[in-house]
Protein backbone atom coordinates (compact mmCIF):
# COMPACT_ATOMS: atom_id res chain seq x y z
CA UNK A 1 0.00 0.00 0.00
CA UNK A 2 1.22 3.61 -0.59
CA UNK A 3 3.05 5.09 2.39
CA UNK A 4 0.82 8.04 2.21
CA UNK A 5 -2.22 5.98 3.27
CA UNK A 6 -0.58 4.46 6.61
CA UNK A 7 -0.97 5.94 9.87
CA UNK A 8 2.06 5.37 12.41
CA UNK A 9 0.94 4.88 16.09
CA UNK A 10 4.08 5.38 17.87
CA UNK A 11 4.05 3.96 21.47
CA UNK A 12 6.43 2.50 23.97
CA UNK A 13 5.07 -0.65 25.31
CA UNK A 14 3.92 -2.98 22.44
CA UNK A 15 1.42 -4.03 24.81
CA UNK A 16 -0.65 -0.87 24.41
CA UNK A 17 -1.62 -1.25 20.62
CA UNK A 18 -3.71 -4.80 21.64
CA UNK A 19 -6.48 -2.94 21.20
CA UNK A 20 -5.58 -1.90 17.18
CA UNK A 21 -6.47 -4.14 14.61
CA UNK A 22 -4.78 -4.95 11.39
CA UNK A 23 -1.40 -4.36 13.52
CA UNK A 24 1.97 -4.72 10.95
CA UNK A 25 5.14 -5.79 12.32
CA UNK A 26 7.27 -2.87 11.05
CA UNK A 27 9.46 -1.26 13.44
CA UNK A 28 10.37 2.22 14.06
CA UNK A 29 12.48 4.38 16.38
CA UNK A 30 11.40 3.31 20.21
CA UNK A 31 7.69 2.18 18.61
CA UNK A 32 5.52 -0.26 16.76
CA UNK A 33 3.77 1.04 13.40
CA UNK A 34 0.83 0.10 13.06
CA UNK A 35 -1.26 0.27 9.40
CA UNK A 36 -4.95 1.41 10.23
CA UNK A 37 -6.97 1.06 7.21
CA UNK A 38 -9.87 1.18 8.41
CA UNK A 39 -9.44 4.86 9.18
CA UNK A 40 -9.08 5.82 6.49
CA UNK A 41 -11.47 8.03 4.44
CA UNK A 42 -12.00 9.91 1.44
CA UNK A 43 -11.44 12.98 1.38
CA UNK A 44 -13.61 16.19 0.02
CA UNK A 45 -13.36 19.27 -1.56
CA UNK A 46 -15.43 22.47 0.36
CA UNK A 47 -14.88 23.68 -3.70
CA UNK A 48 -17.99 23.23 -5.80
CA UNK A 49 -18.53 22.49 -9.22
CA UNK A 50 -22.28 23.47 -11.09
CA UNK A 51 -23.48 22.02 -13.99
CA UNK A 52 -22.60 24.66 -16.91
CA UNK A 53 -25.55 26.56 -18.21
CA UNK A 54 -26.55 29.14 -20.52
CA UNK A 55 -26.17 32.81 -18.82
CA UNK A 56 -28.61 35.28 -19.54
CA UNK A 57 -29.01 36.25 -22.76
CA UNK A 58 -32.64 38.09 -23.51
CA UNK A 59 -33.40 40.08 -20.85
CA UNK A 60 -30.62 42.75 -21.86
CA UNK A 61 -32.87 43.46 -24.84
CA UNK A 62 -36.23 43.90 -23.02
CA UNK A 63 -37.85 46.87 -22.74
CA UNK A 64 -38.38 46.75 -18.93
CA UNK A 65 -41.16 48.31 -17.04
CA UNK A 66 -41.64 47.85 -13.35
CA UNK A 67 -44.85 49.37 -11.50
CA UNK A 68 -44.42 47.84 -8.03
CA UNK A 69 -47.24 46.61 -6.26
CA UNK A 70 -48.62 45.03 -9.39
CA UNK A 71 -51.12 42.17 -7.83
CA UNK A 72 -50.96 38.80 -9.93
CA UNK A 73 -53.12 38.63 -12.82
CA UNK A 74 -53.61 42.16 -13.71
CA UNK A 75 -51.94 43.90 -15.98
CA UNK A 76 -49.11 46.88 -16.28
CA UNK A 77 -49.46 49.16 -19.20
CA UNK A 78 -47.14 50.21 -21.90
CA UNK A 79 -48.09 53.32 -23.83
CA UNK A 80 -47.16 53.87 -27.35
CA UNK A 81 -48.13 57.00 -29.48
CA UNK A 82 -49.07 56.79 -32.92
CA UNK A 83 -47.24 58.94 -35.83
CA UNK A 84 -49.08 62.08 -36.87
CA UNK A 85 -50.08 62.70 -40.16
CA UNK A 86 -47.58 63.47 -42.61
CA UNK A 87 -47.24 67.68 -42.58
CA UNK A 88 -47.13 69.53 -45.97
CA UNK A 89 -47.21 72.72 -47.57
CA UNK A 90 -48.81 75.92 -45.93
CA UNK A 91 -51.16 78.58 -47.51
CA UNK A 92 -50.74 82.34 -46.68
CA UNK A 93 -53.70 83.50 -44.42
CA UNK A 94 -54.93 79.88 -44.02
CA UNK A 95 -54.63 78.40 -40.27
CA UNK A 96 -53.29 74.88 -39.52
CA UNK A 97 -55.33 72.48 -38.71
CA UNK A 98 -54.14 70.46 -35.33
CA UNK A 99 -54.38 67.06 -35.29
CA UNK A 100 -54.88 65.04 -32.13
CA UNK A 101 -52.12 62.93 -30.86
CA UNK A 102 -53.31 59.29 -30.47
CA UNK A 103 -51.95 56.67 -28.53
CA UNK A 104 -51.82 53.03 -28.23
CA UNK A 105 -51.29 50.66 -24.76
CA UNK A 106 -49.62 47.77 -24.28
CA UNK A 107 -50.76 45.57 -21.95
CA UNK A 108 -48.99 42.77 -20.29
CA UNK A 109 -50.23 40.54 -17.43
CA UNK A 110 -48.07 39.70 -14.51
CA UNK A 111 -48.33 36.35 -13.00
CA UNK A 112 -46.39 35.08 -9.78
CA UNK A 113 -43.03 33.21 -10.68
CA UNK A 114 -40.98 30.96 -8.40
CA UNK A 115 -39.46 28.09 -7.33
CA UNK A 116 -38.03 26.58 -3.96
CA UNK A 117 -35.53 23.64 -2.36
CA UNK A 118 -35.98 21.97 0.87
CA UNK A 119 -32.96 20.85 3.67
CA UNK A 120 -33.33 18.46 6.26
CA UNK A 121 -31.75 19.16 9.54
CA UNK A 122 -29.46 16.76 9.27
CA UNK A 123 -27.67 17.23 6.20
CA UNK A 124 -27.30 21.04 7.34
CA UNK A 125 -25.19 19.60 10.46
CA UNK A 126 -23.59 16.83 9.24
CA UNK A 127 -22.39 18.44 5.77
CA UNK A 128 -18.85 19.08 4.37
CA UNK A 129 -20.07 22.07 2.85
CA UNK A 130 -22.63 25.22 3.56
CA UNK A 131 -25.71 23.72 2.48
CA UNK A 132 -27.70 27.08 2.24
CA UNK A 133 -25.21 28.66 0.05
CA UNK A 134 -24.71 26.18 -2.15
CA UNK A 135 -29.12 26.21 -2.40
CA UNK A 136 -28.77 29.83 -2.91
CA UNK A 137 -26.55 29.78 -6.27
CA UNK A 138 -29.20 26.96 -7.53
CA UNK A 139 -31.71 29.10 -7.39
CA UNK A 140 -29.94 32.14 -8.54
CA UNK A 141 -29.10 29.97 -11.65
CA UNK A 142 -32.87 28.63 -11.76
CA UNK A 143 -33.97 32.59 -11.94
CA UNK A 144 -31.70 33.36 -14.89
CA UNK A 145 -33.19 30.43 -16.81
CA UNK A 146 -36.87 30.44 -16.05
CA UNK A 147 -36.50 34.10 -16.98
CA UNK A 148 -34.78 34.11 -20.01
CA UNK A 149 -36.69 30.67 -21.48
CA UNK A 150 -40.09 33.26 -20.73
CA UNK A 151 -38.35 35.70 -22.77
CA UNK A 152 -37.18 33.49 -25.48
CA UNK A 153 -40.57 32.17 -26.08
CA UNK A 154 -42.07 35.64 -26.46
CA UNK A 155 -39.41 36.92 -28.74
CA UNK A 156 -40.20 33.58 -30.98
CA UNK A 157 -43.53 34.00 -31.04
CA UNK A 158 -43.76 37.21 -33.56
CA UNK A 159 -46.47 36.69 -36.32
CA UNK A 160 -43.02 37.17 -39.33
CA UNK A 161 -41.73 33.87 -39.82
CA UNK A 162 -39.00 32.89 -42.80
CA UNK A 163 -37.29 30.11 -43.81
CA UNK A 164 -33.67 29.21 -44.83
CA UNK A 165 -33.33 29.03 -48.58
CA UNK A 166 -32.47 26.34 -50.60
CA UNK A 167 -28.82 25.06 -51.70
CA UNK A 168 -29.89 26.79 -54.55
CA UNK A 169 -31.05 30.01 -53.07
CA UNK A 170 -34.74 29.61 -53.85
CA UNK A 171 -36.83 30.45 -50.96
CA UNK A 172 -39.33 27.61 -49.15
CA UNK A 173 -42.96 28.48 -47.53
CA UNK A 174 -43.12 26.29 -44.87
CA UNK A 175 -41.78 24.18 -42.42
CA UNK A 176 -42.09 20.89 -43.72
CA UNK A 177 -40.06 21.62 -46.91
CA UNK A 178 -36.64 22.31 -44.58
CA UNK A 179 -34.09 19.85 -45.64
CA UNK A 180 -30.52 19.36 -44.32
CA UNK A 181 -29.71 21.77 -47.01
CA UNK A 182 -31.71 24.47 -45.86
CA UNK A 183 -29.10 25.50 -43.28
CA UNK A 184 -28.74 29.20 -41.73
CA UNK A 185 -26.94 31.61 -44.66
CA UNK A 186 -26.30 35.19 -44.92
CA UNK A 187 -29.26 35.27 -47.96
CA UNK A 188 -31.44 34.51 -44.96
CA UNK A 189 -30.04 36.92 -42.65
CA UNK A 190 -30.56 39.75 -45.85
CA UNK A 191 -33.96 38.39 -45.81
CA UNK A 192 -35.25 39.02 -42.93
CA UNK A 193 -33.39 42.57 -42.65
CA UNK A 194 -35.41 43.29 -45.85
CA UNK A 195 -38.69 42.53 -43.73
CA UNK A 196 -38.05 44.76 -40.65
CA UNK A 197 -36.98 47.84 -42.55
CA UNK A 198 -39.78 47.25 -44.81
CA UNK A 199 -41.75 47.66 -41.37
CA UNK A 200 -39.04 50.89 -40.62
CA UNK A 201 -38.10 49.02 -37.75
CA UNK A 202 -36.12 51.02 -35.37
CA UNK A 203 -32.24 49.60 -34.52
CA UNK A 204 -30.84 49.45 -31.35
CA UNK A 205 -28.53 52.49 -30.80
CA UNK A 206 -29.42 53.68 -34.08
CA UNK A 207 -27.79 50.91 -35.54
CA UNK A 208 -27.91 47.11 -35.14
CA UNK A 209 -30.27 44.79 -35.52
CA UNK A 210 -29.91 41.72 -33.50
CA UNK A 211 -30.14 37.70 -33.69
CA UNK A 212 -30.30 34.88 -31.41
CA UNK A 213 -29.16 31.78 -32.97
CA UNK A 214 -28.43 28.21 -31.77
CA UNK A 215 -24.31 27.15 -32.10
CA UNK A 216 -25.47 24.73 -34.79
CA UNK A 217 -26.47 28.13 -36.82
CA UNK A 218 -23.54 30.16 -36.26
CA UNK A 219 -21.61 27.56 -36.97
CA UNK A 220 -22.11 28.16 -40.80
CA UNK A 221 -22.18 31.92 -40.64
CA UNK A 222 -18.68 31.78 -39.27
CA UNK A 223 -17.17 30.28 -42.55
CA UNK A 224 -18.67 32.69 -44.93
CA UNK A 225 -16.75 35.79 -45.51
CA UNK A 226 -18.98 38.39 -44.31
CA UNK A 227 -18.76 37.33 -40.75
CA UNK A 228 -17.00 39.49 -38.63
CA UNK A 229 -15.74 37.94 -35.05
CA UNK A 230 -16.44 40.08 -32.08
CA UNK A 231 -12.64 40.35 -31.44
CA UNK A 232 -11.82 41.92 -34.75
CA UNK A 233 -14.10 44.94 -34.71
CA UNK A 234 -13.14 47.73 -35.96
CA UNK A 235 -14.77 50.27 -33.57
CA UNK A 236 -14.81 50.05 -29.80
CA UNK A 237 -18.45 48.41 -29.44
CA UNK A 238 -19.23 47.04 -26.27
CA UNK A 239 -20.44 43.70 -26.94
CA UNK A 240 -23.55 42.38 -25.79
CA UNK A 241 -23.48 39.07 -23.31
CA UNK A 242 -22.89 36.18 -25.51
CA UNK A 243 -22.30 38.12 -28.47
CA UNK A 244 -20.34 36.53 -30.93
CA UNK A 245 -19.94 38.49 -33.96
CA UNK A 246 -21.76 40.69 -36.56
CA UNK A 247 -22.80 40.51 -40.39
CA UNK A 248 -23.49 44.17 -42.01
CA UNK A 249 -25.73 45.87 -39.29
CA UNK A 250 -26.46 42.55 -37.65
CA UNK A 251 -24.65 41.87 -34.41
CA UNK A 252 -25.40 38.02 -33.18
CA UNK A 253 -25.99 36.85 -29.77
CA UNK A 254 -25.04 33.02 -29.41
CA UNK A 255 -26.89 30.68 -26.89
CA UNK A 256 -27.95 26.94 -26.70
CA UNK A 257 -31.70 28.00 -25.35
CA UNK A 258 -32.47 28.29 -28.76
CA UNK A 259 -35.47 26.60 -29.61
CA UNK A 260 -34.65 23.09 -32.03
CA UNK A 261 -36.18 19.34 -32.15
CA UNK A 262 -32.87 18.17 -31.92
CA UNK A 263 -31.96 18.17 -27.94
CA UNK A 264 -33.55 15.70 -25.53
CA UNK A 265 -36.89 16.13 -24.39
CA UNK A 266 -35.80 17.47 -20.96
CA UNK A 267 -33.51 19.90 -22.80
CA UNK A 268 -35.34 23.34 -21.76
CA UNK A 269 -34.74 23.93 -25.54
CA UNK A 270 -36.55 20.80 -26.95
CA UNK A 271 -39.89 21.74 -29.06
CA UNK A 272 -41.10 18.36 -30.24
CA UNK A 273 -42.98 20.02 -33.69
CA UNK A 274 -39.51 21.11 -34.89
CA UNK A 275 -39.46 18.40 -36.84
CA UNK A 276 -39.64 18.90 -41.14
CA UNK A 277 -41.96 16.05 -43.10
CA UNK A 278 -38.38 14.20 -43.67
CA UNK A 279 -37.15 14.10 -40.11
CA UNK A 280 -34.65 16.75 -40.32
CA UNK A 281 -34.39 18.22 -37.28
CA UNK A 282 -35.51 22.13 -37.17
CA UNK A 283 -33.54 25.22 -35.16
CA UNK A 284 -35.21 28.32 -34.57
CA UNK A 285 -33.56 31.86 -34.84
CA UNK A 286 -34.98 35.09 -34.09
CA UNK A 287 -34.06 38.67 -35.53
CA UNK A 288 -35.50 41.98 -34.22
CA UNK A 289 -35.23 45.57 -33.75
CA UNK A 290 -35.73 48.13 -30.63
CA UNK A 291 -38.63 47.65 -28.18
CA UNK A 292 -39.68 43.99 -30.21
CA UNK A 293 -40.58 42.58 -26.53
CA UNK A 294 -41.27 44.02 -22.81
CA UNK A 295 -40.44 42.79 -19.75
CA UNK A 296 -43.05 43.64 -16.42
CA UNK A 297 -42.26 43.60 -12.91
CA UNK A 298 -44.59 44.07 -10.27
CA UNK A 299 -42.55 42.44 -7.67
CA UNK A 300 -38.49 42.02 -7.96
CA UNK A 301 -36.49 38.70 -7.56
CA UNK A 302 -36.68 38.11 -3.59
CA UNK A 303 -35.21 35.14 -1.86
CA UNK A 304 -37.26 33.87 0.77
CA UNK A 305 -36.74 31.65 3.99
CA UNK A 306 -39.68 29.85 5.86
CA UNK A 307 -38.06 29.15 8.60
CA UNK A 308 -37.71 25.94 10.15
CA UNK A 309 -40.71 23.82 9.65
CA UNK A 310 -41.59 19.86 10.76
CA UNK A 311 -40.85 20.71 14.21
CA UNK A 312 -37.15 22.36 13.57
CA UNK A 313 -36.24 18.92 11.12
CA UNK A 314 -36.47 20.99 7.56
CA UNK A 315 -35.75 24.21 6.34
CA UNK A 316 -37.07 25.82 2.89
CA UNK A 317 -35.90 28.73 0.79
CA UNK A 318 -37.13 29.99 -2.33
CA UNK A 319 -36.92 32.56 -4.95
CA UNK A 320 -40.34 34.82 -5.70
CA UNK A 321 -41.52 37.14 -7.75
CA UNK A 322 -44.32 38.95 -10.18
CA UNK A 323 -43.26 39.23 -13.44
CA UNK A 324 -44.88 39.34 -17.22
CA UNK A 325 -43.99 39.31 -20.54
CA UNK A 326 -44.91 40.31 -23.93
CA UNK A 327 -44.56 41.57 -27.68
CA UNK A 328 -44.67 45.21 -27.61
CA UNK A 329 -44.10 45.47 -31.46
CA UNK A 330 -44.76 42.38 -33.43
CA UNK A 331 -44.11 43.62 -36.67
CA UNK A 332 -40.24 44.58 -35.34
CA UNK A 333 -39.10 40.92 -35.31
CA UNK A 334 -38.42 37.64 -37.45
CA UNK A 335 -38.13 34.35 -36.75
CA UNK A 336 -35.97 31.98 -39.12
CA UNK A 337 -36.57 28.23 -38.73
CA UNK A 338 -33.44 26.29 -40.33
CA UNK A 339 -32.03 23.22 -40.28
Amino acid sequence: MNKLLKLFVRTAKADEINTVTQPSDTELDGGTAVLLDNHVRTVYSKEIEFKAMPIMRFVQFAKVKTELGTQPGLTIQMMTYNNLKKGGELTEGVRMSPQSLSSTMKSITVGERGNAVAVSELALKTSFTDIMADATTLLSRDVALTLDTELRDTALSGANVIYGRKADGDKIATRDEITEANVLTVASIKDAVELLATNNTPKFMGAYYICFVHPHQSRVLRDDPAWIEASKYGAPDQLFTGEIGRIDDVRFIETTLMCNGAVGADDPAYKADLVSSDDTKVYQAVLFGEDYYAYAVGLPVELRDNGVTDFGREHGLAWYSIWGTGLLHPERGVVIETA
